[in-house]
């Protein structure tokens, strides 16, 4: 969920200030334009090591039934050397490359060449060609938000293949898991390394680049603000959502598959894990258009951090829980199991509850009603870069009331859920929550510093208003 949580407190702007999104401030939108030795020893480390990271938890799982230290100890014994665990690493194959380019071909097919009809016929569901939020430029970039009707149709397919058509077997992305990753980290470096050449020299909007002066950090972080190819194609909505998260969903599956194969039957953890995390995947569709307002689409560029996070690091380290059941089937009591769906099931309501409650504030102006009573906020007043005053307000009312990030509360809470699942066996499922801690406290410090600088004292008489980021009472 991490990934897609709404950036900054809660807000309400004036119409005003909605309207001329130029008069942003270049401080507070987008990444750095220039970078601190720590930031760049932070890039260098991630790009020198994040591929190797993946590979480590995969190799583990492949090779020694998931447990993150036999390898270390193995090799530190002279039990055995790198290049015998690199020689049964399963190499990238035809059947692989063929696998995984169609895979994309069909996504890139579904996202561009057939306009969404969900829409047309689901109540509630907000789909169809939306606007985004205002670029630092003053675009207002139009998208075609059809990722759940690609889901449904991609995983409809899924099962009429399983129980009617038998073209490939359900285990199918679980028997190529290696090569596959080799196919997905050559698009993944494909498509950032094609971006940053393409903010270079023929960028979609050339006020909305950012170039630093250093390589690392432009490649990592992107210069385009978002990039496209025609009309239509938007790199961070695609990658974010298609490649990635679309199978999520069909991993999981694929993995419960394997399991049945293997030892006859699907555990009542496998379930969980699928049934928790079709939830989140889910959620996300429907709120496609939410999603654009979001600060991987308001504020972050287009780089290797979303390119190659969502080719490779998104689909191989978000579903190790369901990898590491292929491996060790385990069997939850009743009591651990129905703990476990309650916890996910409530940290999906307070992330989802708590973005509603932000989302109807800005969409009313503070006009409307949380738990039952008008909404308390605070008045601020916030200068933008061409000396221009706007107005905002900043929501201390329901869960923004409790904790000024609690949907990140929730988001964590389903998180531990997930690992939850696995029992206590091994460390490698726990990944998830630990990576997720980290991401979002960071995350939410990064949010408080934009914040703080562009809201001032009025920021000040906020946190003294909501005093806990994320744990009330703690933190």
């Amino acid at each position: 969920m991490a990934e897609k949580s709404q950036a900054n407190a809660p807000k309400a702007r004036s119409p005003s200030s909605i309207s001329n999104g130029k008069a942003m401030s270049q401080g507070q939108w987008g990444r750095a334009w220039e970078v601190d030795w720590f930031s760049l020893a932070s890039i260098i480390f991630l790009l020198a090591f994040a591929p190797f990271i993946v590979y480590y938890f995969i190799m583990a799982c492949d090779q020694y039934s998931c447990s993150l230290m036999a390898p270390v100890v193995d090799i530190a014994s002279g039990h055995a050397r790198l290049a015998d665990i690199w020689a049964k690493t399963p190499p990238v194959t035809a059947k692989a490359a063929q696998l995984y380019a169609s895979w994309v071909t069909f996504q890139v097919l579904l996202y561009m060449w057939l306009p969404d009809f969900c829409h047309r016929f689901l109540p509630g569901y907000v789909g169809g060609v939306q606007e985004g939020a205002v670029t630092p430029a003053g675009v207002v970039n139009k998208y075609e938000v059809n990722g759940l009707q690609a889901w449904l149709i991609t995983h409809l397919l899924w099962f009429a293949n399983a129980h009617l058509l038998s073209w490939f077997s359900p285990t199918i992305i679980f028997d190529n898991w290696i090569p596959l990753l080799w196919c997905a980290n050559i698009l993944g470096y494909a498509v950032s390394t094609f971006a940053m050449i393409k903010g270079y020299f023929f960028p979609t909007n050339a006020e909305d680049c950012k170039f630093t002066g250093n390589f690392f950090y432009n490649y990592m972080m992107g210069i385009e603000f978002n990039p496209r190819i025609g009309k239509w194609f938007d790199f961070k909505l695609f990658f974010n959502g298609r490649p990635g998260i679309v199978a999520w969903t069909l991993i999981n599956l694929s993995f419960a598959a394997k399991q049945q194969e293997l030892h006859g039957h699907v555990t009542n953890s496998m379930v969980l894990v699928n049934v928790l995390q079709a939830i989140y995947v889910l959620d996300f569709f429907w709120n496609e258009t939410w999603y654009l307002k979001t600060m991987d689409i308001c504020h972050d560029h287009f780089g290797w951090y979303l390119g190659w996070g969502d080719c490779v690091w998104l689909p191989y380290l978000y579903t190790l829980q369901g990898l590491y059941l292929v491996y060790h089937p385990v069997h939850l009591s009743t009591p651990h199991a129905v703990g476990v769906l309650l916890l996910g099931l409530l940290g999906y309501y307070i992330f989802r509850m708590a973005n509603h409650q932000k989302d109807l504030f800005r969409r009313t102006d503070g006009r409307c009603l949380i738990w039952g009573k008008k909404p308390k906020a605070i008045e601020c007043v916030y200068m933008s870069a061409d000396g221009q005053k706007h107005h905002s307000k900043l929501l201390v009312a329901g869960f923004w009331g409790i904790a000024r990030h609690l949907n990140y509360t929730g988001d964590l809470m389903g998180s531990l859920a997930y690992c939850l699942a696995c029992g206590g066996g091994h460390l490698l499922p726990y990944f998830y929550i630990i990576y997720m801690t980290i991401l979002l406290t960071h995350r939410c410090l990064r949010d408080e510093h934009r914040c703080a600088n562009k809201y001032g004292r009025d920021w000040e008489r906020y946190t003294a208003a909501v005093p806990y980021r994320l744990l009330p009472g703690v933190f």
